[in-house]
């Protein structure tokens, strides 16, 4: 028995043809033979073309993917082995040979449409009953998969989803390029800051170097005075003693007391002299430092900080803000002819404001803690913008004369620097790392320019500008307001639109804040605006004023400065929170 079970074991195994001996007639289970122990058929299941043993046989009759099966029992089944069904047993690789984790004397052979799971045999009968799972027998279940719809589809979609993780690792390396690009920006800020520092301390330390050589100036001048007054009084008491020893040996009496009475007079004339010489006031000197840069330096722990932001964003939702009228101070002095028309402001410190007054062919600096106008420079024409270059110097925009007007700041004073020329009406002006960005009102376009005016690039307005006022800049972005098509848009610098708020009646001035939003000054509506970077929301911030024209924000003390186009001298403070 056993060496006939062996031969048909073999047979099915390699060919599975009938079987061609008297003694080879013992037929066995082909599950149990293909997983267990060998146990006699004792049935025949004409769809599953598989003789069963006794437990399979009754086992098939109950379980629903083939209770629907054709059996034949002991009697009617085939005496010899089948060849299985082509769909299902195409040759020996198509055989199932995956054993079950759960049960790993068990080969997977089914699959759970409810759970997506293959089972085995035990895995179904504990875990999946056909009562409540939909439970496919693999091999039923497979007979049309072979270049189906189901095939196709699922191999796009395996496809689909290979080509987007690979674009996600180029998506990846682009980004971190961009990361790594901005950190060289962010090196070039960090040297030209420490620059900017530097610069600041030199002109400091210039500042006390100059103070002590004006003392020094007038020590020598003293000096030299009494060097010459007592060289004068020595040599008048030299001669004055000459003659009288002179007169003394000659014996001239009459003439020797005339000259002793004269020598007595003069001595008591330069002892006079001499007090009053020794009344100069001399003293010696020794330095002390500025505690409050020195603590400034010990309390700090950085140059500043690395913020990180997300290229690719939701819109940003502009959360709304509480404001404060916090009054309002005169910017006019005696120096303005007419009514001041303050049309650009910029911020070089939390109290150090610089503005352009239009009218008056002047900018001020204005110190914000004690609301004073404390410096005043008179230029050829009306400056209509301003723009911060370094912590010292500033670009000024003539549209009168077409010039960019640099000024420097030295010992708290307003200095006129070199000009360039510019294109004729020209309005805003903003500068960022040596780039300055310049806006022209007719024909509507921007100009990049280097810091010697050459022009670096011009974006032409076509279908994109209409009448351009102010304009604004930082790392990624130029924003510039559109008064012809009501918008305030956004350009990268390259000169791609990027972005675009619209909802503006007739958008002037603009100042950027320290999250990276746009305050914009709404002429029409006498509002405030904030918008964000991406163009995509905004809020009104203030509102009800007066034509406001220009606008400057402090992100330290959370205060926004506004001025508006009535001629009435005055500066207004909001604190938003």
């Amino acid at each position: 028995m056993a060496v006939s079970g062996k031969k048909a074991s073999k047979q099915f195994s390699s060919s599975t043809t009938s079987m061609a001996s008297d003694e080879d007639l013992q037929i066995y289970c082909q599950p149990c033979d293909e997983e267990g122990p060998r146990l006699p058929a004792h049935g025949y299941c004409t769809d599953c073309k598989e003789h069963l043993c006794h437990t399979c046989f009754t086992a098939h009759k109950i379980n629903r993917l083939s209770k629907h099966h054709t059996l034949k029992d002991a009697t009617n089944m085939p005496k010899v082995l089948q060849q299985p069904s082509t769909s299902i047993h195409t040759g020996q690789s198509n055989v199932l040979t995956t054993s079950c984790l759960k049960h790993p004397q068990e080969i997977l052979k089914f699959y759970c449409n409810d759970h997506t799971e293959f089972l085995c045999s035990v895995c179904v009968t504990l875990e999946h009953q056909v009562t409540s799972c939909k439970v496919n027998y693999i091999p039923d279940s497979s007979g049309d998969i072979i270049d189906s719809k189901e095939y196709q589809v699922i191999l796009n979609a395996v496809n689909t989803t290979s080509e987007k993780f690979q674009q996600m690792v180029e998506d990846v390396k682009n980004m971190i390029y961009k990361s790594n690009s901005s950190l060289k920006d962010a090196f070039v800020d960090i040297k030209k800051f420490r620059q900017e520092i530097n610069q600041r301390l030199d002109e400091l330390e210039r500042q006390a170097e100059d103070a002590a050589k004006v003392i020094e100036q007038d020590n020598k001048k003293h000096l030299k005075a009494v060097e010459e007054i007592c060289e004068d009084i020595t040599k008048s008491l030299k001669i004055s003693a000459d003659k009288i020893k002179q007169l003394n040996t000659s014996k001239q009496a009459n003439k020797l007391f005339m000259e002793l009475k004269l020598a007595e007079k003069t001595i008591q004339n330069v002892e006079g002299k001499a007090q009053q010489l020794l009344s100069y006031d001399i003293k010696e000197h020794n330095f002390q430092s500025n505690d409050v840069i020195l603590n400034l330096f010990k309390k700090k722990k950085s140059l500043g900080t690395l913020k990180s932001f997300n290229k690719k964003r939701q819109p940003i939702q502009i959360k709304s803000r509480q404001s404060s009228h916090e009054g309002q101070f005169r910017v006019k002095t005696s120096k303005d002819e007419y009514n001041c028309n303050i049309t650009g402001m910029t911020l070089l410190a939390p109290d150090l404001l610089i503005i352009t007054d239009h009218y008056n062919n002047a900018i001020k600096m204005v110190d914000t803690s004690s609301k004073s106008v404390f410096d005043q420079l008179q230029l050829d024409a009306g400056p209509l913008d301003i723009t911060r270059v370094t912590s010292t110097e500033l670009a000024v925009i003539l549209p009168n004369i077409q010039t960019i007007q640099f000024i420097s700041i030295s010992s708290n004073k307003l200095v006129k620097k070199h000009a360039v020329k510019v294109d004729v009406d020209c309005q805003g002006i903003s500068c960022y790392q040596d780039k300055l960005v310049v806006s022209f009102l007719n024909p509507a376009k921007l100009q990049i320019l280097d810091m010697n005016g050459t022009i670096l690039t011009t974006i032409d307005g076509n279908n994109i500008f209409r009448s351009l006022g102010d304009v604004i800049s930082n790392r990624s972005s130029i924003y510039v307001s559109d008064l012809g098509m009501k918008t305030v848009t956004r350009l990268n610098w390259q000169g791609d639109v990027i972005g675009s708020y619209s909802g503006m009646s007739y958008p002037r001035g603009m100042s950027l804040s320290d999250d990276g939003n746009v305050f914009v000054c709404d002429y029409d509506r006498n509002v405030v605006e904030e918008i964000s970077g991406d163009c995509s929301t905004g809020n009104v911030v203030l509102q009800d004023l007066k034509g406001p024209v220009a606008v400057c924000w402090c992100g330290e003390t959370k205060k926004l400065y506004y001025s508006w186009d009535s001629l009435d001298n005055f500066l207004y403070i909001y604190k938003l929170s």
